[in-house]
């Protein structure tokens, strides 16, 4: 598949042209790809638990291996055109099959789920990660290039609600079949025939022979300010090293909300609303990213999303009480999106030319951290005295890890200040 615009177009059908229909096609996958085919195993993980088909340390490693599969998803995104130009034999894919093959496999996963299978369950989960990072990759790059060519760019915001509302929508429901004593397994059946629902309901405007081109659409908005070459490899490596960090920072408090809620509060009738809560902080932060101006310096931005996170994380461990936890899953929820979405602003702003590459690393180290904090719980249990005190520890060091990310980010913008436009010989270096 090429990266360049293609020469001929073929007209698309008359409600894929429309914006809204876009932005709601790419809304909806998201949804599914994120708010079901990755984080559904968050508000069911209790109920797994209850059911006794797994433990806590089981459910750490079904969850670390998800999030590998989306590592990898993400990487092969990544490659994938540089793999197809290599490799003449292989047939041109458009990108809105790349989205159908991803929705579909989540769709099927999921169902694959309430099979009582424990030993097909970590295969299952690594390829619904992978499914989920093809949805994500290329269902961004095509909204985001139809909705600029149709000339409504600012409707790109719109999509990245999907998350949210996918979190959402799913913990409200996980919720119910908790308050009817619905074992997990009809839980995995219900998300997955939600999926489905939601996918036929996208799929015809996904069937549009339209082919934008992804580095195209992911061009940011923000006017690039000139990165003299002797300060690519030190800001690219902070760069890559902070954004790592806030993979480790949200993934605990993403993967073991409900669980942690429920040992603080047992028989509390607000421990399943808590993960709605934080995908309604998700919705609200995709929309408020969109409302800062470009010129704004991205790292400063980034430093401020750490520590309203940082904040999030924290509360939970300061406070395991209502409030506490109320405000933790907004204050966690609120910049998910956001930073990611500053990230890759930044990301492009230090390589302007070919950010195709620099974007599979950072993506790479956000997926490491995001494979190590699930994998951090268990072995913090072992050296606690109870379970209670090893959460409240774990979530403890990623609150700090956040912080440590923002200290990051600030100084590369006292280290490396972004030169005044039109002046491209500044050494962007204080002295």
């Amino acid at each position: 598949m090429s990266l360049n615009p293609p020469t001929s177009l073929q007209p698309l059908p008359a409600a894929a042209v429309r914006p809204r229909n876009v932005a709601l096609a790419g809304l909806v996958s998201l949804a599914v790809a994120m708010g079901i085919g990755r984080f559904a195993f968050t508000p069911l993980l209790p109920m797994m638990l209850h059911d006794g088909v797994l433990d806590l340390a089981a459910g750490s490693w079904l969850a670390s291996v998800n999030y590998l599969g989306y590592l990898v998803g993400a990487v092969l995104c990544t490659f994938q055109p540089w793999i197809w130009a290599r490799v003449p034999a292989l047939p041109a894919v458009r990108h809105t099959s790349w989205i159908r093959l991803g929705l579909g496999a989540t769709c099927v996963l999921t169902l694959a789920m309430a099979l009582q299978w424990p030993w097909a369950w970590p295969w299952l989960r690594f390829a619904s990660g992978l499914a989920s990072a093809l949805a994500f990759v290329f269902t961004s790059g095509w909204c985001l290039a139809r909705l600029a060519s149709l000339g409504r760019p600012g409707w790109g915001g719109l999509i990245y609600v999907g998350p949210g509302a996918g979190i959402t929508l799913s913990g409200l429901i996980a919720s119910g079949m908790v308050a009817l004593d619905w074992r997990a397994a009809w839980g995995w059946g219900v998300f997955g025939l939600l999926a489905c629902g939601l996918v036929v309901l996208v799929w015809p405007i996904l069937g549009s022979p339209q082919q934008p081109p992804l580095a195209a659409a992911a061009a940011p908005a923000q006017a690039a300010a000139a990165v003299p070459p002797e300060n690519h490899r030190s800001q690219k490596l902070l760069l890559a090293l902070a954004y790592g960090l806030s993979g480790f920072g949200y993934i605990i408090t993403a993967t073991f909300l409900p669980v942690i809620a429920r040992d603080a509060m047992p028989g509390s009738f607000w421990l399943d609303l808590f993960w709605p809560m934080l995908g309604l902080g998700v919705m609200a932060g995709a929309l408020l990213a969109t409302r800062f101006p470009m010129h704004m310096d991205r790292r400063y931005l980034l430093a401020g999303s750490y520590l309203v996170q940082a904040l999030g994380v924290a509360a939970g461990a300061w406070s395991p009480t209502l409030a506490g936890f109320v405000l933790g899953s907004l204050l966690v929820g609120l910049p998910f999106t956001a930073l990611t979405l500053f990230a890759m602003q930044e990301a492009r702003r230090l390589a302007p030319v070919s950010p195709a590459s620099f974007i599979g690393l950072i993506t790479a180290m956000y997926g490491l951290g995001q494979i190590l904090g699930p994998l951090m719980v268990p072995w913090v249990m072992r050296h606690s005295s109870s379970r209670a005190e090893g959460f409240t520890t774990s979530l403890v060091v990623a609150a700090a890890v956040l912080v440590l990310g923002a200290l990051m980010y600030l100084f590369m913008a006292w280290r490396y200040p972004l030169a005044p436009r039109g002046i491209s010989g500044s050494s962007g270096r204080r002295p």
